[in-house]
């Protein structure tokens, strides 16, 4: 038994009834990466982190990148050499022990669940400018933000929350099949905002590129600059890291999961390179950070209000996809948690088409209320604490995996893995001290009660623990 408790093996069979059914393939997986990857960070936190970098938001997401491919890299590893659904929570079982596993799975709330959140909340602000810009159609303030906004409930948020849970239900095949497709929607959708905002680009734009400097630090309060841009809009590249989830589904998954991490990591990054750099240069950036719709914005201050409609259509039709992924990727954590006895198992239980539905309708349910009720920007933060947690938990599984298990057999091996891992390591770490203290402090409550119901609970139903015993 290792420090942190029990060590799950890395190849496990499992009984009829506890298995998900193979029925993905690597187009559904690049697909399932992309549409998790490009959403809310894009089309919304672009306007929120030029107003704390300035133009040097651009670097922010270079750096954000730099990171994530870095872990994305970790992640092909271990998802390819451990092909069982769980993610990060997995691998950190299989390689430092249950303890630490469940501290990683109860962080992967905070992203999966959260990020399902944000982007049901950055939906509902498409939604509405859409719908006021586009077609004259005012709805009621008091149903588009929750009580801390001065509203009652974000009504929109709540409904597209329910909507992807019940196209989950449906199938994992069905809902990467649909997913597919909105991903198409939203690639051509930003394509052509490059297209048309490419030759609106000034120089004098850029300048000052880096106005509130590099390091995070407080200005009234607030903390700007590059890495506190970075700290934001870190959680526009985090999705990729659903796919791995999917691992146990994937018919092939060596070739699978590679082509679907890696390849939908490469092209998600060039578009939001693209897109960022040509919104910054179009545009003056104090005024996309004070629009909630930077990329119409943009289309609609250079005389393209059709072009602009449009895409904000594309983002109210497409950014679902993003909340299907995220919702994809929390149930299958929380089908895995309970499947090994950390949370109860009734939980783990699949319906005739290979579908965990009973954790799918309490993830769409929890989703719906926090989306409902909670301000975009604090459920982005804490969602990001989240995934840093993981991120740095999967680098360090890769590692201490490579020394302890050298001669296990790896579809794909991370290349110079000390240094990838190190980056990733020290990167999420110099991250999330650039995150608000309040968001800091918060996370660090939420593993604390983490910790407790693992040891109230967990601890004396955990699968592995009564094996050994």
């Amino acid at each position: 038994m290792a420090l942190f408790g029990p060590l799950k093996p890395l190849h496990r069979t499992e009984e009829d009834g506890k298995a998900l059914a193979k029925t993905l393939s690597w187009p559904h997986l690049i697909a399932l990466g992309i549409g998790g990857i490009i959403g809310t960070g894009i089309y919304t936190l672009t306007g929120v982190g030029a107003g704390l970098a300035g133009p040097g938001v651009i670097i922010s997401f270079a750096l954000c990148g730099l990171v994530c491919a870095c872990a994305a890299l970790c992640y092909t590893e271990l998802a390819t050499m451990i092909p069982t659904a769980g993610s990060a929570y997995t691998y950190t079982y299989s390689a430092i022990g249950e303890i630490a596993a469940w501290v990683v799975g109860w962080a992967l709330i905070l992203e999966y669940s959260l990020a399902c959140s944000t982007v049901a909340v950055g939906w509902s602000a498409h939604l509405v400018g859409w719908l006021e810009q586009g077609v004259g159609l005012q709805l009621p303030a008091f149903l588009l933000s929750g009580p801390a906004s001065g509203g009652l409930v974000n009504l929109p948020a709540v409904v597209v929350s329910l909507a992807v849970m019940g196209m989950l239900l449906i199938g994992a095949r069905e809902s990467a099949t649909l997913n597919i497709i909105l991903v198409l929607v939203k690639i051509v959708a930003l394509g052509a905002f490059i297209v048309i905002g490419l030759p609106a680009v000034q120089a004098g734009n850029y300048d000052p590129f880096m106005p509130f400097g590099f390091l995070a630090h407080e200005v009234e309060g607030a903390k700007v600059g590059v890495m506190a841009a970075a700290a934001i809009v870190f959680f526009a590249f985090f999705g990729f890291d659903a796919v791995s989830t999917s691992s146990e589904e994937a018919k092939n998954p060596g070739r699978d999961l590679t082509i679907g991490i890696v390849g939908s990591m490469a092209i998600s990054t060039l578009i939001y390179m693209l897109v960022a750099g040509v919104a910054i240069g179009a545009a003056p950036f104090q005024e996309i950070a004070d629009s909630g719709e930077p990329l119409p914005h943009v289309l609609r201050s250079l005389g393209q209000p059709l072009i602009a409609t449009l895409v904000g259509g594309a983002a109210i039709i497409a950014l679902p996809s993003v909340i299907l992924v995220m919702m994809y990727g929390q149930s299958r954590i929380f089908f895995v948690m309970a499947r090994d006895g950390l949370l109860p198992k009734a939980v783990a239980k699949v319906n005739a088409k290979g579908s965990p539905a009973l954790i799918t309708l309490l993830t769409g349910l929890f989703v719906a209320f926090f989306a409902g009720f909670v301000p975009l920007k604090q459920i982005a933060e804490l969602s990001n604490a989240g995934t840093l947690i993981a991120f740095v938990a999967v680098a360090l599984s890769m590692i201490i995996l490579r020394r302890k298990k050298p001669d296990v057999a790896r579809v794909f091996k991370t290349p110079l893995y000390w240094l990838v891992g190190l980056i990733t390591i020290g990167g999420c770490i110099f991250i999330f001290s650039s995150l608000p203290l309040i968001s800091q402090g918060f996370t660090l409550v939420w593993m604390v009660i983490g910790l407790v119901f693992y040891f109230a609970y967990g601890f004396w139903n955990s699968r592995l623990r009564k094996e050994k015993a």
